[in-house]
């Protein structure tokens, strides 16, 4: 339930294998180490040399690709998967990817991670040029482009596609025995190439590759086409060479802390975001207390440089779904309690400084806050592992509009006030790139795609609705109301 989840979220996590007998099965698995990027639906299609499959299903890879007779049906040796987190579209079953359609070149499936600033522009063109959708989502806007391409060729229709498109994005797509991997040019969203044996494996983070013994070959470069035919690895690069600009929230939140970035695991640039804000702090405390799980890294870094002892403060209920606190307003009332609860023989009496990875709306923030001392805690200062979120983002990431970020409308003072802490720091950002190693270079930032703290964005929003511009939950469905 969206409205109830004080984080930013990701809209999913995309996988394909080419020329495997274990091809549906792998890609489950790969699924299932990418569900932290999407929880309300997810799908798989494959190709048998002949015809194409498809499952799709809500709710969790687990749940739903577990029985050998649902991965039997998923026949061949090709195959694409996608686990969805929307922002853009409803929560329906054809919403779900990837999506399949015949074009007079053959079928495709397409899986795509990310959003494109532009959908609606194109999609109301497409409709106008005869187009029919059947889905409120971005992604079968790239279906549509490449159905309707003159061009002869597969790869040359895919192209064609991905020329009219802006945003940030990474696709991974299936067509007659070609596995294709896509990613935008800034590279924002993230794409990943393996290798078991003689197949190729796409991924949205190393972590899936992981899962099947797949080895690690190379990210796919920002504005490249991947694309594998006759077990052989093709690269093209159509676009003009641009500076490459991935998310920075993919190694402060997304990405799951095993995964490679930049030569370094998640794990460690986090760790690293908390020595630096510990070089920022000027509070001394009793004990370091990390918000779980997404701030434990940063906890344990920021404890360790100041040589106070980490301790697990609040405990996680990891077995919180979400059907349960969807049906009663009285439920979700309780908020922040089904998920957290503090450990009053750990913190009672105690100068706490309290370690998150980013603060978004602060209710969450300001629910926690209030547990503590109700539980005891002498002081709560808060310290967070990033610099303050001021902008929304356009690129696949289901922010809150500018209106609700609360960095973007009250200062630091403000928001401490707010949250009911007796301190309050962010991460600066000098602080957050020497974190990553990032070098400052020409003496100007960003090396990063870092709009949410800058308002840089490196791709501009042409589809804009209203004086907040959009949002990425209105995106599409404004388009299909109109």
């Amino acid at each position: 339930m969206k409205n109830f989840d004080p984080k930013l979220r990701e809209e999913c996590g995309v996988f394909g294998v080419s020329n495997n007998k274990d091809a549906s099965a792998f890609t489950a698995l790969g699924l299932h180490a990418l569900q932290h990027r999407g929880q309300e639906g997810c799908g798989i299609v494959t190709f048998d040399g002949k015809q194409y499959y498809s499952e799709k299903r809500f709710g969790l890879v687990g749940d739903n690709f577990n029985k050998e007779k649902v991965l039997n049906k998923l026949k061949g040796n090709y195959a694409i998967g996608h686990n969805r987190y929307s922002t853009t579209g409803e929560n329906t079953l054809r919403n779900i990817q990837p999506f399949f359609a015949d074009t007079n070149a053959g079928g495709i499936g397409v899986a795509h991670n990310g959003n494109l600033t532009n959908s609606i522009s194109l999609r109301k063109k497409l409709v106008e040029d005869g187009a029919i959708f059947y889905t409120t989502s971005d992604t079968e806007t790239i279906v549509q482009l490449i159905a309707k391409s003159k061009r002869n060729k597969t790869i040359d229709k895919i192209i064609d596609a991905i020329f009219q498109i802006q945003g940030g994005y990474s696709l991974v797509m299936l067509t007659q025995n070609i596995l294709v991997g896509v990613r935008d040019p800034y590279g924002i969203r993230p794409l990943v190439i393996g290798k078991i044996k003689d197949s190729y494996v796409f991924a949205s983070e190393t972590c899936a590759l992981d899962i099947i013994g797949a080895k690690y070959i190379r990210d796919v470069e920002n504005g490249e086409v991947v694309y594998i035919e006759n077990d052989t690895l093709k690269s093209i690069k159509p676009f003009p060479t641009r500076k490459i600009r991935p998310c920075v929230f993919e190694y402060i939140y997304f990405a799951r802390p095993d995964s490679i970035l930049n030569g370094r695991s998640a794990y460690e640039h986090r760790k690293n975001f908390g020595i630096e804000l510990a070089k920022e702090n000027k509070i001394e405390a009793d004990i370091i207390v990390p918000v779980p799980d997404s701030g434990n890294a940063a906890a344990l870094g920021f404890a360790q440089h100041v040589g106070k002892n980490f301790e697990l403060g609040l405990t996680r209920n990891h077995y919180v779904g979400r059907t349960f606190i969807e049906p009663s307003q009285k439920i979700r009332s309780l908020g922040v309690k089904l998920k957290l609860n503090a450990n009053k023989s750990s913190i009672k009496g105690k100068k706490i400084i309290l370690i998150d990875d980013s603060l978004v709306r602060g209710t969450t923030s300001h629910k926690i806050v209030k547990m503590l001392y109700d539980a005891g805690a002498k002081e709560v200062h808060v310290r967070i592992a990033c610099p303050e979120i001021k902008y929304p983002d356009f690129y696949g990431v289901d922010t809150p509009t500018k209106k609700e970020l609360l960095a973007a409308n009250k200062n630091n003072k403000e928001i401490c006030e707010y949250i009911g802490a007796k301190s309050l720091d962010f991460l600066s950002v000098k602080g957050m790139y020497k974190a990553m190693g990032f070098e400052k270079r020409d003496n100007t930032y960003p090396q990063l795609t870092d709009h949410y703290f800058t308002g840089d964005y490196p791709v501009k929003p042409i589809d804009e609705l209203g004086d907040d511009k959009i949002t990425q939950l209105s995106l599409l469905s404004s388009a299909s109301n109109n």
